[in-house]
């Protein structure tokens, strides 16, 4: 059975963009169901009182319905080095359970932390997060990531970064890379350097 997934933050009180978590989930089952009846979020997760003044990763697993909800403190892995790694096959445009042609490729990172996956000549994501590049004070994802994740969805539409088709060989015109997703922001990320992403 297709399962899918979504990742939603919980911190001081609050699930972090959750109509846009709602909309990804909802999309996505009528893609692969059709005609269904919206699920609400916002009437399904609900935090344990011992874990409310943590920083909590939700983490919902759904089909036609949800069918299982984990709550897990989280805590943010550093990440210092950048593999990159062509794949003109790749695709992950709905957040599917089942990571295996992810993890396929994340093998081939070697001594470094995670990969950064190259599509068609042009950069996309790592494994687990979308992407900006800093030049001149301004920040730049992809255009065309393998998953449109909300963070960057919001970030797009707050213009505190910009979308533009970046190919590996222009990585010296920038500054420092970081990483985004549902939970880590782009003022929360690690600097990675730019010399720090190679092949």
């Amino acid at each position: 059975m297709l399962q899918l997934i979504e990742t939603i933050c919980y911190e001081k009180g609050n699930f972090h963009r959750l109509p846009l978590h709602e909309d990804r989930m909802n999309r996505s089952r009528r893609h692969f169901l059709g005609k269904c009846t919206p699920i609400s979020l916002s009437q399904s997760l609900i935090i344990p009182e011992t874990m409310k003044k943590q920083k909590i990763r939700c983490r919902v697993t759904f089909s036609n319905s949800i069918e299982n909800i984990e709550y897990e403190p989280y805590i943010l892995n550093k990440i210092e080095s950048l593999k990159l790694v062509k794949s003109d096959a790749i695709a992950y445009s709905f957040k599917f359970k089942n990571r295996d042609s992810l993890n396929d490729l994340l093998e081939q990172r070697g001594e470094m932390d995670e990969i950064l996956i190259v599509r068609s000549g042009f950069i996309t994501d790592t494994t687990f997060t979308n992407i900006a590049f800093l030049q001149n004070g301004y920040w730049y994802t992809p255009a065309w990531p393998l998953l449109a994740g909300t963070r960057r969805e919001e970030s797009l539409k707050q213009c505190k970064i910009f979308p533009r088709n970046i190919k590996p060989e222009e990585l010296k015109y920038y500054e420092e890379a970081r990483l985004i997703n549902a939970m880590r922001s782009l003022e929360e990320g690690e600097p990675i350097p730019i010399e720090n992403i190679r092949w």
